[in-house]
């Protein structure tokens, strides 16, 4: 008390303050490793991102400070850079929200099932633990305009044989095929959500009349909402990230897999499944252009940082408008 009053009104005493300092040291140490993987893994390559996006640089020789001449390269003169940014929206408006809406139907559905729940979940989940490249060839080579079985299978049933990979206008929905085959982290997660749903609410909406797609409006989609915004949220991270898929069935498509010493151009055909992440690799890795290279980074990093904010200050009126 002696101590307290000697500090004078409004100033803590000296033991107040040395408890206040111990307690930041001890708060800052348990914080150490996540701020230090912070700083090496996110804040140093993306500091030096921005870095690099404004010299010339090759990976061999010393970097020279260009200014904005790569920005405009990529922007103005990279005949590459709006394709690819107009695919890979594409990717996101459709595959996202193919995929959240095929996912939960899903796992609403297995939820429902009261024999044989078990098959069907090992069932949807397997395709999902299949390695991306061996799933992608697989489908190539089962969309082969040619030879492939579904398009065997249309041609006997009468209907239209797409040309799938082989075609502009249908490579796109063939890699959304693709993604809906291998939903099964998305049912996993739905499911989880759909069954720690209350089933007091469902009686309580059923007694007041609510049919079957009352209760899902009004008692399913607000409990599970968080759910929802967290598999759309990581579906548009890993979408901008997309890159495994387009370009292994663009290779297939084309014949050049399997062929070693042949170049390459990402995109096949007619540059419909060429995504941005494919142009930082290009640029950055096959023509030694990481300036570049590094714009079409921090583009990527923008764009999904911006639909990320959008999506999270919308998160409390997505499932709520007509109420």
């Amino acid at each position: 008390m002696a101590a307290a009053l000697a500090a004078g009104p409004g100033r803590p005493a000296p033991a107040l303050k040395a408890r206040r300092r111990r307690q930041a040291l001890v708060t800052l140490a348990f914080l150490a490793p996540w701020l230090i993987g912070f700083a090496v893994f996110f804040a140093y390559p993306l500091l030096s991102t921005v870095y690099f996006s404004f010299m010339k640089y090759d990976g061999f020789r010393p970097p020279v400070f260009t200014g904005a001449a790569n920005w405009r390269y990529v922007f103005a003169h990279y005949p590459l850079f709006w394709p690819a940014l107009r695919n890979t929206l594409w990717l996101v408006a459709v595959m996202v929200s193919a995929r959240v809406v095929f996912g939960l139907g899903v796992g609403l559905l297995i939820t429902k099932i009261k024999t044989g729940a078990g098959f069907f979940r090992t069932a949807f989940y397997l395709p999902y633990l299949a390695p991306p490249v061996a799933a992608t060839m697989a489908f190539a080579f089962l969309l082969n305009p040619g030879t492939g079985p579904v398009n065997h299978l249309l041609g006997d049933l009468g209907l239209p044989q797409p040309g799938w990979f082989n075609d502009p206008s249908w490579s796109k929905p063939a890699l959304t095929m693709l993604a809906l085959w291998g939903i099964g982290d998305l049912m996993v997660i739905f499911m989880a959500a759909l069954l720690d749903v209350p089933k007091e609410q469902y009686e309580a909406a059923e007694l007041d009349g609510a049919g079957p797609w009352q209760r899902f409006r009004y008692v399913t989609l607000p409990v599970i909402s968080p759910i929802v915004l967290f598999a759309v949220v990581t579906g548009v991270i890993q979408t901008m990230q997309y890159y495994t898929q387009p370009i292994v069935a663009g290779k297939v498509a084309s014949g050049i897999i399997g062929n070693s010493g042949q170049a390459f151009e990402p995109g096949y055909p007619d540059h419909s499944t060429l995504t941005l992440p494919q142009l930082v690799y290009n640029l950055g890795f096959q023509r030694f252009d990481t300036g570049s290279a590094c714009v079409i980074a921090l583009v990527l990093f923008a764009i999904a940082m911006a639909f990320t904010a959008l999506l999270m200050r919308r998160r409390g009126g997505l499932f709520q408008a007509g109420e």
